[in-house]
């Protein structure tokens, strides 16, 4: 019997057969409706499109707790914040903290993953508890960090049990140092999450390259130097644009570790927004919110084309 009587035989239930529906016409779904997406898309405009355009209104205003109506002034409130220099200052501490973030989170999470990339029982174990901490309160950690690094704390204790001498570091009270260790805290937080796709990278590196490199004389450093390293392109381009921009938007840690000092050396933008919004005027810190919003997305833009473009070479 060939195809063609097949086809043409007649369904056993009498029924004919579904005309078959013609190529490259995309059929609409009657059981899955577009308004089933209207619950979420409400959620989304109420609690994200619209206080962020919100904040290009109010920042345009007068806004206080001290002021029963609300003014439009135009720019005075970004001219006077530019002209008292402490947004700035935030500003670059931000930058600063940033940076030092990107690079600690991506080198740590590096080091992980080609330390735990065989697959064995114990690595699969220490691949668990590093990824805890991604998983914990920004705000747990921040403050059992706080405690270990006290002049009294744990830290030292464990320094002077060792060296059997009194140790009273203030870890997080020198003026230089500071943003370097609360830095660090942060990266330590989420290298899990940096390892992961660092780990999936690895994964997808054709082991056959690699022997043919070994094969040729090529040291450890050289196949990762050569091959590995510029394969792993787009976890690179992933791991640090989202460290880079999502430890601009930092506050959890370092208002758990500091709370922006000492002498407001590591006191964040989202910090400064905070301490002025408590104080009542909301115009203030919603055009501080708004430079933040400007600042990420001019940051943003450059730094993925350059990591996209950089893949694209390798």
């Amino acid at each position: 019997m060939t195809m063609t009587d097949l086809r043409e035989r007649p369904r056993l239930d009498g029924g004919d057969q579904p005309p078959a529906a013609p190529r490259g016409k995309r059929r609409r779904r009657s059981d899955h409706p577009l308004w089933f997406l209207a619950p979420a898309l409400v959620v989304v405009f109420v609690f994200f499109f619209l206080p962020t355009l919100s904040n290009f209104f109010y920042a345009l205003t007068d806004w206080s707790s001290f002021k029963s109506e609300i003014s439009f002034v135009g720019t005075d409130n970004l001219t006077a914040l530019f002209d008292n220099g402490t947004l700035l200052d935030a500003l670059r501490v931000t930058v600063v903290y940033a940076v030092l973030v990107a690079v600690f989170q991506n080198l740590f999470g590096l080091v992980l993953a080609l330390l735990l990339e065989r697959d064995n029982r114990l690595n699969r174990v220490c691949r668990v508890l590093f990824f805890i901490p991604v998983i914990m309160s920004a705000l747990a950690v921040g403050y059992v960090f706080q405690a270990l690094l006290k002049p009294d704390g744990g830290l030292n204790q464990a320094l002077g049990f060792l060296s059997g001498t009194e140790v009273q570091i203030a870890w997080l009270g020198n003026t230089t140092w500071t943003i370097v260790v609360v830095a660090l805290i942060h990266a330590w937080k989420w290298m899990g999450l940096s390892m992961l796709i660092y780990l999936a990278g690895l994964k997808t590196i054709n082991e056959d390259v690699l022997e043919a490199a070994r094969l040729d004389g090529a040291t450890w450093w050289d196949t990762f130097r050569r091959i590995r390293f510029p394969l792993l392109a787009p976890a690179v381009t992933f791991n640090f644009a989202t460290a880079l921009l999502g430890s601009m938007n930092g506050f959890d840690v370092v208002q758990a570790t500091t709370e922006g000092g000492p002498g407001g050396t590591t006191e964040l933008l989202n910090i400064f927004i905070f301490r002025t919004f408590g104080q009542g005027l909301f115009a203030q810190a919603t055009t501080m919110s708004l430079v933040l919003f400007v600042t990420v997305t001019l940051m943003a833009v450059p730094v993925i084309w350059y990591l996209r473009k950089r893949e694209d070479v390798l």
